[in-house]
């Protein structure tokens, strides 16, 4: 009957999403892996999408790692400037559809831009991650990339969700806006703080400028301190060695209505 949802429906409709912010080395992957089943278990996750750019201490990732994460529950893994550091990924990226590098980058990268992952509820839900370009290695332009996306991506899911790996919140929050109505998630990664304004937009898209780092936060955005702080009072090179001490997951929960394709609630989260 029109207008009658069946119990079905109604299950489909609510889908709780857990996006994990950049693990960093051998740390942030321990603790995630370990603590992974128990954070889907108790907030009734439907899929998990998690940064895994600088798995390999701290920079890249490898077909260890992404095998790793997936077999611990992660059901994407995007990548930022840091996607083709390992060059023994290039292969994983070609052959699965779990991992994906920045969509605005060159046509002849390895990998993919964007993918789909089909939940238990039958909801369909499309990730992609976009690069910045405001101090950030050179890329198309994010906006224009999406333009071209996003007839594609409607047709294939039921939910739409953006990754801006970005360095400007500037930059993030104008994407941010630009997506709303048309995405019903945009979040930021890359810079490795968790911001603290998490907000629904106005036409019902989820937003938060940076959803934060999985590794050592008794560290320099992951990195042992000593060195880093050398390094910026000298000016002369220092090894900037992975930390790993007070490891924490950051991330954000968000619960999407995959009828409406509207976010309704955005949390974020941090397990030590």
């Amino acid at each position: 009957m029109p207008g009658v949802f069946y119990f079905s429906d109604r299950y489909k409709m609510k889908i709780n999403v857990l996006c994990i912010g950049d693990i960093v080395g051998q740390g942030g992957r321990e603790l995630l892996i370990a603590r992974l089943p128990g954070l889907i278990a108790a907030h009734g996750i439907d899929c998990v999408i998690a940064n895994g750019e600088n798995c390999a201490a701290g920079s890249g990732i490898t077909p260890r790692h992404h095998r790793m994460l997936i077999d611990a529950g992660v059901n994407i893994i995007t990548l930022g400037d840091h996607a083709f550091k390992k060059r023994d990924i290039l292969a994983v990226l070609e052959q699965n559809a779990d991992i994906i590098r920045p969509a605005n980058i060159s046509p002849l990268a390895n990998g993919k831009g964007f993918t789909t992952f089909h939940t238990s509820k039958g909801v369909v839900i499309a990730a992609v991650v976009l690069m910045g370009r405001v101090f950030m290695n050179p890329a198309d332009c994010p906006f224009a990339c999406m333009d071209s996306l996003i007839s594609k991506l409607k047709s294939q899911a039921d939910v739409i969700i953006v990754e801006v790996h970005a360095e400007a919140t500037s930059e993030k929050a104008a994407l941010g806006y630009y997506l709303d109505g048309k995405a019903a998630l945009v979040y930021g990664t890359h810079t490795h703080v968790q911001t603290a304004d998490e907000q629904i937009l106005p036409c019902g898209t989820g937003f938060i400028s940076d959803i934060g780092m999985t590794g050592s936060h008794h560290s320099i955005l992951g990195r042992k301190i000593e060195n880093v702080v050398k390094a910026m009072r000298t000016q002369l090179p220092y090894p900037y060695e992975v930390a790993d001490e007070d490891n924490r997951i950051s991330g954000i929960i968000t619960t999407i209505d995959s009828i409406t394709k509207k976010c309704e609630k955005i949390t974020r989260i941090q397990v030590k």
